[in-house]
């Protein structure tokens, strides 16, 4: 079983409490030990909110299966792929179908985890933006999710089989109960942290192992379809706030560096600089010393 949002929402206070202190010291290794805790602490926080936000969703579960059913139209007004035909030419293979209800139980959370550990140690420069794209998405899935939509495993009568429980392998008790809401299919969080992952890792990893990361991802869409867990739609809404959680912090970071650009322009040694002329160096007045001695000091520039 998962870790229960209220241990998550401590252990996020208790390590952003320590990375908080952290920065009063000097010693590097307890700097990056405190950096490590920080961003620990806000993979819990988003953890807990992401469990929190599937337990509220199934609070109103009127007119989820009736949206159900309004994905099933538009995708076929589509034509998208039949998540049916999917599933049943893989039901056969019981042991396909085993791995496929324990990839999708259990592969979620540690590959997020494991990514974020790989990114913060071996790729610290690109660690922050991934970070926020990781937030930004997950806040807005959750936001979306509060709206009840029910998943394929709840249409037998389209066709669909609910793998795990055939299996016994249900993360689900319950309607309401389990380990995330029943009623959460649109966006598939899923889908957003794995195509996350995979984008992610091919672009900044080397090597044959880059491929990891895409593999994760196509894997990660073929088995919520095969665990009929998730619709088409699910997947293509994910990856589309993906999307707009990218030009957001983009945006978000463009706009910082102007404002930065700007309060240092004002700065009065730039300012000097500025007018000293291409080559020149500004330097700070030294103490007791009046800025008309400075300039005077200065090669090229004459005093009025």
């Amino acid at each position: 079983m998962w870790l229960p949002w209220q241990l998550a929402v401590l252990g996020s206070v208790g390590l952003a409490a320590f990375g908080l202190s952290a920065r009063r010291t000097n010693n590097s290794r307890v700097l990056v030990a405190g950096a490590f805790a920080r961003e620990t602490a806000l993979v819990l926080a988003l953890y807990a909110i992401w469990q929190i936000a599937g337990q509220l969703s199934v609070m109103q579960v009127t007119g989820a299966l009736d949206r159900g059913r309004w994905v099933w139209k538009i995708e076929r007004m589509l034509h998208l792929p039949s998540e049916v035909s999917v599933q049943k030419a893989v039901l056969p293979n019981r042991a396909l179908v085993q791995g496929a209800n324990s990839y999708y139980a259990i592969a979620h959370v540690p590959a997020l985890i494991a990514f974020l550990v790989w990114l913060f140690v071996r790729h610290r420069d690109r660690y922050p933006q991934v970070r926020n794209v990781l937030a930004i998405a997950t806040g807005a899935a959750l936001a979306v999710q509060l709206v009840p939509l029910a998943p394929p495993r709840m249409f037998p009568g389209l066709g669909f089989v609910d793998t795990a429980e055939r299996y016994h392998q249900s993360v689900y008790g319950p309607l309401g109960r389990g380990l995330a809401g029943q009623l959460s299919a649109m966006p598939s969080i899923h889908v957003a942290w794995a195509v996350l992952i995979g984008v992610a890792i091919f672009q900044i990893g080397r090597g044959p192992g880059r491929w990891i990361g895409p593999g994760h991802a196509v894997l990660t869409v073929l088995v919520v379809v095969i665990t009929a867990n998730h619709w088409w739609l699910d997947g293509l809404v994910a990856v589309m706030l993906l999307g707009l959680a990218w030009v957001a912090d983009s945006s978000i970071r463009g706009a910082a560096r102007m404002w930065q650009s700007r309060i240092e322009l004002r700065r009065p040694d730039i300012v000097m600089a500025s007018h000293l002329g291409e080559g020149s160096v500004a330097v700070a007045p030294e103490p007791g010393r009046s800025r008309v001695a400075e300039r005077d000091s200065v090669p090229g520039v004459r005093v009025p």
